[in-house]
């Protein structure tokens, strides 16, 4: 980690010196000599990263690195705290600030230069006599490996594929399907890593469950087991008519029992790992529900044996050889017989030595096939030299998942190493956010912006890098396959955890043995530099904490807890050099007005439920690049002004904001790319000048008055666009849609506007359309005629909740859409049979039985073999209600 410390003060030295030039004067001949130290430095680690030999000394020497390192950051963050402090002041000691003999500014860099000269002049001989020890032990020196160009790497998501489970596939879904005189209860046991989850996972999603069963629930269970947790997750399918927000734990299980009781459900139990936890929740299930279903995945034989109803455990079977191999094949190639002759029988020893398990060969399919995109010539060799590693990592099967995720741990590049090991800061079975990781990624400074793409883009290029090498799950995407959402596997997280430890990466602040302390200790937290809650934030605070060095401070609630303003308070005082506070599941009473004082915050999210303003103090908060503000209030006043925040990139709240409109003096707003919602009042010209970058904008209000002028049309780089309709009597409905949309548009999102349909020609207009999604009555009346509109480069089309009745196409008016998705069209009679002619997926959900069959009509005309068919098969995804109703016809 001594690498990505390197780099990051490296560019926070670039950044000191172009935002602080008022305030460092003469000083940036210092800072260049700072910047060519550390240079030196960073060649040297990058050289010494290529050992692949574990050394003691190395390890020593590199931990000793990442200290000082930290001392200089920490050094750096003061006097500049201090600096702006008198700044902020107008203190004489400053004089002018722009007198370039800003004794503030150079006695900041010398002071810099000295713990440098200090600190690092020994360890730069350290580094040299190692570098030597090296150099004659290997006998050589090592040759610098090609660089790993995102622009070139594979990054493609890969697909959960399952080997070898068809038969026990069927055999289950057989069984799950049969009828009973009670409550059925089946378990999948398997060691970690062998697909337990993955098969049940593809059983629930199996079109014939999901025909047989209206209600089907997934519970993941967490090590740490807490039933509340688990009651919750399963009346999370019927919250629409349950309040659980102030049930206690017995009246939570009463209520999950009463749902439970005359459903025809499957829920299906996720890793429960003890026998204790499987009777607390077999307890509220209703044992007589002759129509319900339970399936247990567990690594525990004795869940599996005193969970059992009418048949034995289902213990699963490690993959033969041949499975083995074509599961290999298709992590590494995509697809089988495309792997080269030369090798086909190193590639089949590799497989061979995973011992049948799924999660290794996944794992060791993404090191392959990262080993044959970078070198394309010796591929061969590093195939080989992999083999070998498998082999000694195999020896003892307990650590052999583990050392195999140590192999892909140790050829990710330095910046997706840090990225890779922050994972573990995250619960067990947390779903992860990707706007939420590659945030945190970005202001942690492990993410830097590659040539021709934004930090955004580059952190979303690692995440998308982790899944392809299956270091990261996909848990969710939205219809057009971007993640939405990613998980951990439990023993890639132990791993992370075992590197976060070893480097004292960060300190999950937990109850002790001892009644009423936390750890980490006092002492500990001195030290610390990162804190993770996942409880006891309450506790924590009332102690008057303080933790000079801490960076991050990061809360991961199953649910939102309340917290007093008299703990909050104790943040900013104990934590003066915070850079992110993620509070979205910490419930405030109002906003932290002394939060102005952590003047380094860059990632800042808070919950507060009744929200009026945001104050404009936060202006003071130059260093902010991501604020989230989540409320239920729907609408708040910006008080401050984003005009004068220079590093503001990413602005989104659930409320729609009022911008103050008397502050736009300011020069900032360029790096403003998301905002969301602006209420249309503050659609103006300042906003169109000043965010000149804006790409995803949402507006929410009365939207009639952005027609009325050329605001949109001025965002020239706007992609994304989310209008929200306040019900009024000054709606859109009845009205004309003006052309008035951003020249660059590629997704549009409709809620509530009520339009007519013969108003959607004018979106037909927008020829960069990619997506266009139609929400709760954006459109009304009975007949959609598409006519002569062409929607050409549509790929994307959602229809939710909307009173339609026939809907009418003429072939060749959608010709590239790809995704098409239905839903609450009760009225609706078909889908025109044209618009499936490059369908990939469609999916219906709470229509009437015509359309149903209309879209199976769809799936088997695509089935057909035509000169032009699309090459991708058709995916129909029919929901629970839909699925109803196809029951229905077949009976």
């Amino acid at each position: 980690m001594a690498e990505a410390a390197v780099t990051f003060l490296l560019e926070q030295l670039k950044e000191v010196v172009v935002a602080y030039a008022d305030l460092i004067g003469e000083a940036e001949s210092e800072f260049e000599q700072l910047n060519h130290d550390l240079d030196l430095l960073k060649a040297f680690l990058k050289q010494m990263a290529k050992n692949k030999k574990k050394d003691e000394m190395l390890k020593l020497l590199k931990r000793r690195i990442r200290v000082v390192v930290y001392e200089v950051e920490d050094t750096i963050d003061t006097c500049l705290t201090k600096a702006i402090q008198l700044k902020a002041r107008n203190h004489p000691i400053l004089g002018c600030l722009t007198d370039t003999n800003n004794s503030a500014g150079l006695a900041l860099a010398k002071e810099v230069r000295a713990l440098i000269e200090q600190k690092l002049a020994p360890l730069y001989k350290d580094a040299e006599k190692f570098a030597i020890m090296r150099i004659i032990a290997d006998g050589a020196r090592i040759a610098d490996e090609p660089s790993t160009d995102m622009s070139t790497r594979d990054t493609l998501i890969s697909q959960n594929r399952v080997i070898g489970f068809d038969a026990e596939e069927a055999e289950i879904i057989d069984h799950l399907t049969q009828s009973r005189d009670k409550l059925d209860v089946m378990s999948i046991v398997g060691i970690p890593g062998q697909g337990k989850t993955t098969l049940a996972w593809k059983i629930y999603q199996n079109k014939s469950i999901c025909t047989h069963f209206h209600i089907r629930i997934w519970v993941s269970i967490s090590q740490v087991f807490n039933s509340k947790d688990v009651f919750l997750q399963i009346l999370k399918k019927f919250s629409s008519t349950h309040d659980t927000s102030s049930l206690n734990d017995d009246e939570l299980a009463q209520t999950v029992h009463s749902c439970l009781k005359n459903e025809k459900f499957l829920l299906v139990l996720d890793d429960v790992w003890s026998v204790d936890a499987w009777k607390k929740i077999q307890a509220v299930l209703p044992s007589d529900n002759v129509e319900g279903k339970v399936l247990i995945t567990t690594r525990e034989k004795a869940v599996g044996e005193e969970s059992k109803v009418f048949t034995t455990p289902h213990y699963l079977n490690l993959l033969a050889l041949d499975k083995s191999w074509e599961l290999l094949q298709h992590e590494v190639f995509g697809d089988l017989n495309k792997c080269p002759e030369n090798l086909k029988a190193i590639g089949e020893q590799i497989a061979n030595k995973c011992d049948g398990v799924p999660l290794m060969i996944v794992l060791i399919g993404g090191i392959l096939k990262t080993k044959l995109l970078n070198y394309r010539f010796t591929v061969e060799q590093e195939w080989t030299t992999i083999a070998q590693s498998v082999s000694e990592a195999l020896q003892h099967r307990a650590k052999h998942i583990t050392q195999v995720v140590e192999l892909s741990y140790h050829i990710l590049p330095d910046d997706l190493r840090e990225c890779f090991v922050f994972l573990g800061v995250f619960p067990e079975d947390y779903e992860i956010p990707a706007k939420m990781l590659c945030g945190l990624w970005i202001s942690e400074g492990f993410v830097l912006p590659r040539r021709g793409r934004s930090i955004e883009e580059s952190a979303e290029e690692n995440m998308n890098d982790l899944i392809s090498r299956n270091l990261l799950k996909v848990e969710k995407t939205n219809h057009m396959g971007k993640v939405k959402t990613c998980r951990v596997h439990d023993m890639i997280r132990a791993f992370c955890i075992s590197i976060i430890k070893d480097e004292n990466l960060c300190d999950e602040v937990i109850p002790s043995s001892d009644i009423g302390e936390l750890e980490p200790s006092g002492s500990q937290l001195q030290k610390s530099r990162r804190l993770c809650f996942r409880s006891d934030l309450s506790t924590f605070l009332s102690k008057n904490p303080s933790g000079p060095h801490v960076r991050s401070f990061l809360c991961f609630y199953e649910r939102s807890v309340k917290l007093e303003s008299k703990y909050l308070a104790v943040i900013p005082d104990g934590f003066r050099k915070l850079r992110i506070l993620e509070f979205k599941c910490i419930e405030l009473e109002q906003f932290p007005g002394n939060v102005v004082k952590l003047v380094h915050l860059r990632y800042l999210t808070l919950y507060i439920e009744t929200l009026k303003a945001i104050p404009g103090s936060i202006t003071q908060l130059w260093n902010l690049q991501s604020l989230v503000v989540e409320t239920k209030s729907p609408s708040i006043t910006m008080k401050a002004d984003l005009w004068r925040m220079v590093r503001l990139r990413y602005l989104k709240t659930s409320a729609a904001i009022f911008l103050d409109s008397t502050k736009s003096d300011g020069e900032a707003g360029q790096n403003l790319h998301t905002l969301k919602r602006l209420a249309p009042g503050s659609c103006t010209d300042v906003v169109s000048k000043k965010a000149v970058n804006l790409k995803s904008l949402g507006i929410s209000g009365k939207l009639a008055s952005i027609f009325e002028n050329n605001f949109l049309q001025k965002l020239h780089h706007l992609q994304n666009l989310k209008l929200y309709e306040q019900p009024s009597e000054d709606m859109l409905c009845g009205r004309p849609l003006r052309s008035r949309f951003p020249p660059n548009l590629k997704r549009l999102t409709l809620m509530n506007t009520s339009l007519e349909w013969k108003h959607i020609s004018t979106l037909a207009m927008i020829k960069t359309l990619e997506a266009l999604k139609l929400k709760d009555n954006a459109f009304v009346g009975v007949t959609w005629n598409l006519g002569s509109d062409t929607f050409l480069n549509l790929q994307l089309l959602l229809i939710v909740q909307a009173d339609l009745f026939r809907w009418k196409a003429m072939p060749g008016a959608c010709p590239n859409l790809r995704f098409l998705v239905v839903k609450k069209c009760e009225n609706l009679q078909a889908i025109p049979e044209c618009l499936g002619t490059n369908l990939e997926t469609l999916e219906i959900e709470n229509v009437r039985s015509d359309l149903v069959q209309s879209a199976v009509k769809i799936e088997e005309q695509q089935k057909q073999p035509r000169p032009s068919k699309n090459e991708v098969p058709l995916k129909l995804i029919v929901g629970p209600v839909a699925a109803a109703l196809m029951r229905h016809e077949a009976a």
